[in-house]
């Protein structure tokens, strides 16, 4: 997990806690799996989940994340809590480095990290930081950390930080439009079993005419 660079140590707290980083995974790991985003496109993504300067993302960091990013969605896809800590726990166990407490070189607060070291490729810090946040929000929430959209079509990975009933959409949107297709099928069904009732009305008052 990286620190931004000229700020108060409390901001760059706040900006990178558990809940951050697993936000900023729950982007990339979107961005990486169901599109071909151009290095530019994940930089700048970085930057809005407060990478410091300077971020500088290659073909093959983007690759090496994309990578990271498949099995990353394996947590999110896994069918309840069992299997999503099945998932993290074969991802920590092929992790290149043990935990170890880093402040780059007295630039952050302290910090937990899980890659070789502070210099890391952006994919192995990618997979190692989202399996230390994921990893933290089972441990505290003893539940999945999220899913994947229930929509038709979607696909798109979401965060499960809420404690009231498990989300099965990663957005209003579409669950919204989930309800109105379910509407429309209810109305549909309904139309056609007046329709067919009424056949079948009309062909008993024929038979007994």
């Amino acid at each position: 997990m990286r620190y931004i660079a000229g700020v108060y140590a409390d901001d760059r707290s706040s900006r990178h806690s558990v809940r951050a980083v697993a936000r900023r995974t729950e982007a990339l790991v979107n961005a990486l799996t169901r599109d071909d985003p151009a290095p530019d496109a994940i930089a700048r993504l970085l930057r809005e989940h407060g990478e410091d300067e300077p971020v500088s993302v290659s073909g093959r960091d983007v690759a090496e994340m994309r990578d990271a990013a498949l099995a990353l969605r394996r947590v999110f896809a896994a069918d309840g809590l069992d299997a999503a800590v099945a998932e993290l726990n074969r991802l920590l166990a092929r992790g290149p480095g043990p935990l170890r407490l880093t402040s780059h070189g007295g630039g952050s607060p302290w910090h937990p990290h899980l890659d070789a070291s502070d210099d890391a490729p952006w994919g192995e810090w990618f997979l190692a930081s989202s399996c230390l946040c994921l990893t933290v929000l089972v441990w505290d929430r003893q539940r999945p950390p999220g899913g994947l959209c229930a929509a038709p079509g979607c696909g798109r990975v979401y965060l499960a930080l809420g404690s009231g009933v498990p989300r099965r959409y990663c957005s209003r949107r579409c669950a919204t439009r989930e309800r109105v297709a379910a509407h429309r099928r209810a109305r549909s069904a309904g139309a056609e079993g007046t329709a067919g009732a009424r056949g079948a009305a009309e062909a008993a008052r024929k038979v007994s005419a």
